[in-house]
């Protein structure tokens, strides 16, 4: 189903509620993530990227679903909106639904609050040194030294108040591989869970 720019366009306001897929939810990654600023980015490009991440940011607040005005939320992103099908913003949520990000509902839209991974025929059109850099960012094995290293340093970071991107951002900034930073991530957490 495409997204139905005139409809959406010949109102302003729409819902945005949360769309809930459980084989996505389980193995995907967070909209903010720098999973999505480095592959996926490369694929909706950056204004449906931030576009995706601002409606995301509503259903932190509101998580069974809110009111998007259109124009002032086009106009936070310093984009252009009209009641025409010809505006940056409303491109910009097209490209979100054409890419699985998004998807039309009665009144509005469904919002992936987690992606899945890139696609092997878009992951074929990145620039070699991307490809390369999915390829370890995925990579399952992890060193038992390199999870050990991870989760000792998330925990003093999940003990500050840091949040789980926050943490895997700077786990992969102290050269934590990619895939020990996730485990990482997930085991502090879910202990984090646990405790509480």
């Amino acid at each position: 189903m495409s997204l139905d720019l005139s409809e959406l366009n010949a109102n302003s306001t729409v819902m945005v509620v949360p769309w809930h897929d459980p084989i996505v939810d389980a193995v995907g990654f967070d909209v903010r993530s720098q999973y999505v600023e480095l592959f996926w980015l490369n694929v909706l490009g950056p204004t449906a990227t931030w576009t995706l991440r601002r409606l995301v940011h509503g259903l932190d607040r509101f998580p069974l679903g809110y009111e998007l005005d259109l124009a002032e939320t086009a106009g936070m992103l310093g984009l252009a909106y009209s009641a025409s099908t010809s505006n940056s913003f409303g491109r910009a949520l097209a490209r979100c639904v054409m890419f699985g990000m998004a998807q039309p509902v009665p009144g509005g839209l469904a919002v992936r609050r987690k992606v899945p991974p890139v696609a092997t025929r878009h992951l074929a059109r990145m620039p070699a040194a991307l490809r390369a850099l999915h390829s370890a960012w995925t990579r399952r094995d992890v060193g038992h030294d390199d999870l050990a290293r991870a989760v000792a340093l998330a925990l003093v970071m999940v003990a500050t108040g840091d949040d789980p991107d926050m943490v895997e951002r700077q786990l992969l900034a102290a050269g934590v591989p990619p895939a020990a930073a996730a485990a990482a991530v997930e085991q502090t957490f879910a202990h984090e869970q646990l405790a509480s």
